[in-house]
């Protein structure tokens, strides 16, 4: 199986055989190499990865394991998956071999991101996709070991302090972007539902049923290298129907009205993530709030429920979450108050008692 040259083209190709994940012997041929060199060393690659030899490159594997998560995960997850592993995971490991990464390797690989400082959750997930990787290596393909365990994690699953806006900051905040028109439902909308950025993005006149104040979750919505893609929520509970006050109700009838024919299937807001984010940023400063995050107003509406009494099930089923396990560890800072005031009912029963 040496490479010869392509009379047609004048590059280099080569032909080979190989057993197919049938157990078939195939021959096959490829062609468009500058030089014999490289057209012998993708050769060894190739028959590297079908016979499953963990002396092939990181890099290597890398793509087999994209080739896997393709068919399971969606397409806006792929992408961020790509953007972090290839910008900070490959670039370290691509060249080294899948048997010769070492604990000392994942470790130094790990102080080198820490002096970039980067925040103790995204820290968190980068480890996470390392670690990913190394297990659908020893699950499905037999590797011996997962280096990473042995090395232990880095960052934080959560953040130190979560940032949220009480009602009356959210109300001083919504009466700097009342000039726009488009601007206001949307924020009314995230903070008093505290449905996510795609889901409402994804909302079609369709979605909202007037007559019973209902909101239908059922898409989500991403702006992606310019492309506009709709999938499905996030986890299965994300699928939803979320209850909304009547003056939110008045606000979207008012709004969908002042609309030039807006079909039942378009999207009530024809903007991005970026446009809210540059928005939210105008009304921060105008109104001279505390800087949050677009995601913050998700957390400001838990807040507001906690604070008006609702428990821990009611607030996850009204936020989409797979398990009550997440409200609780996402908000579980917000109950002390609540129990002080249990204690003081508690109190005041006994003292009535006597």
């Amino acid at each position: 199986m040496k490479a010869e040259k392509d009379k047609k083209t004048n590059k280099w190709l080569i032909q080979y055989r190989y057993t197919d994940w049938q157990g078939k012997r195939r021959k096959s041929t490829k062609r468009g190499f500058d030089t014999k060199r490289s057209a012998e060393a993708w050769l060894r690659d190739f028959l590297l990865k079908q016979q499953m030899d963990f002396n092939m490159k990181f890099k290597d594997f890398l793509d087999i394991y994209y080739t896997d998560m393709e068919t399971r995960l969606r397409k806006t997850t792929m992408i961020s998956k790509h953007y972090m592993i290839d910008l900070k995971i490959l670039p370290y490991f691509g060249e080294m071999s899948m048997c010769s990464i070492q604990a000392a390797d994942i470790r130094n690989w790990q102080n080198n991101l820490i002096k970039q400082g980067y925040a103790p959750t995204y820290l968190k997930t980068i480890n996470n996709q390392l670690c990913a990787i190394f297990n659908f290596a020893v699950k499905y393909y037999n590797l011996k070991e997962n280096p990473c365990d042995k090395v232990g994690s880095i960052g934080k699953s959560k953040a130190d302090e979560m940032n949220f806006w009480t009602k009356a900051e959210f109300l001083c905040f919504v009466d700097h972007v009342m000039d726009k028109r488009l601007s206001y439902i949307a924020f009314m909308m995230l903070y008093w539902t505290g449905m996510r950025i795609g889901e409402l993005l994804a909302l079609t006149p369709k979605d909202v049923d007037f007559e019973h104040q209902i909101i239908s979750i059922t898409k989500s919505y991403q702006r992606v290298r310019g492309e506009d893609i709709i999938s499905p929520p996030k986890t299965p509970k994300s699928i939803r129907k979320i209850t909304i006050p009547q003056f939110l109700i008045d606000d979207l009838e008012d709004y969908i009205n002042s609309l030039y024919g807006i079909s039942e299937n378009d999207r009530l807001l024809p903007i991005t993530k970026t446009y809210l984010e540059h928005e939210m940023q105008r009304g921060i400063k105008a109104s001279g709030l505390k800087r949050i995050r677009l995601h913050d107003l998700r957390h400001s509406h838990a807040s507001l429920l906690v604070e008006m009494g609702f428990q821990p099930l009611a607030i996850a089923e009204r936020l989409g979450h797979e398990k009550i396990e997440t409200t609780l560890n996402t908000y579980s800072h917000l109950y002390p108050n609540k129990q002080m005031q249990l204690a003081d009912m508690l109190n005041k029963e006994y003292e009535e008692g006597l």
